[in-house]
């Protein structure tokens, strides 16, 4: 889709790919709407627009809120006149505990940002969406959306309801002026941890060593990301780490699996 004079909205616009994402399209000559439950990071990422600053809004809003989702696109064609394109990025990761030792506020908190939040704006935006020559929704999951990563279950599960979820909408808006993406993350170095509320050791495998797939830099993600939303990919896998993994559980989910368990050891040590 054409990305210069259209509008869109992008969850989690104040930090992290969120962030990137908008200043990217900003400088693509995009106007953008930022929602973030953090105003300070909105702001930071106002002022780091720079001259292209008057071409964001800034919305703070908790997308796990319906009512306040609801009330969202009302606001976002008052100041924008219009909405071409919805990035649903917000998301929290879990602490790194096993499913036995995880608290009921904790899975019902990871999934109502991770899911239900992006089925609100989805819902929220759709018949604005429907009303354009073009338009784009780009959901992004994890690769942990995919394949299973130990003390990150009710995460991972969460993610893989937003592809499966994602991949439905687009078979039903096939025929449509919207074109429906997923896109699967690997390692960003991004504060997601610190912001859920997570401790991280480094992840090491049984023999001690560093992980081989280093961190995507945000700002690298976000241009894959909107490079994938520009081709109309079905599927987006940012990262080496995305593209390999996918790769080795299409050939056998049970080989994948341990070796994501091999990687991820050390974080649930005691």
């Amino acid at each position: 889709m054409n990305i210069k004079d259209s509008v869109f909205v992008i969850t989690g616009g104040g930090n992290g790919i969120g962030r990137e994402l908008v200043l990217n399209l900003l400088s693509k000559g995009a106007r953008v709407a930022a929602a973030d439950i953090d105003q300070a990071g909105l702001d930071e990422t106002h002022r780091l627009a720079g001259t292209a600053s008057d071409q964001m809004s800034r919305h703070n809003v908790d997308i796990t809120n319906m009512e306040a989702v609801l009330a969202l696109p009302t606001k976002i064609i008052e100041k924008h006149g219009c909405v071409d394109g919805l990035i649903n990025n917000a998301g929290v990761i879990q602490p790194f505990v096993k499913i036995n030792d995880l608290d009921y506020d904790t899975i019902e908190w990871v999934m109502n940002v991770n899911f239900f939040g992006s089925v609100y704006m989805t819902k929220a935006f759709l018949p604005l969406l429907l009303e354009r020559p073009e338009a784009s929704i780009i959901n992004i999951s994890s690769m942990g959306g995919f394949i299973s990563v130990p003390g990150q279950g009710v995460y991972g599960a969460s993610q893989a309801a937003l592809k499966l979820f994602t991949e439905a909408l687009y078979a039903e808006l096939a025929d449509t002026n919207i074109n429906v993406s997923v896109v699967f993350p690997g390692a960003v170095n991004t504060d997601i941890a610190a912001r859920s509320g997570a401790v991280i050791k480094s992840p090491q495998d049984e023999q001690g060593k560093g992980s081989s797939f280093k961190p995507k830099p945000p700002a690298q993600a976000a241009e894959e990301i909107i490079n994938g939303m520009v081709k109309r990919r079905f599927h987006i896998f940012v990262g080496s780490d995305s593209k390999y993994m996918n790769f080795l559980y299409r050939i056998s989910p049970r080989s994948a699996t341990n070796f994501i368990a091999r990687q991820m050891r050390a974080l649930l040590e005691e």
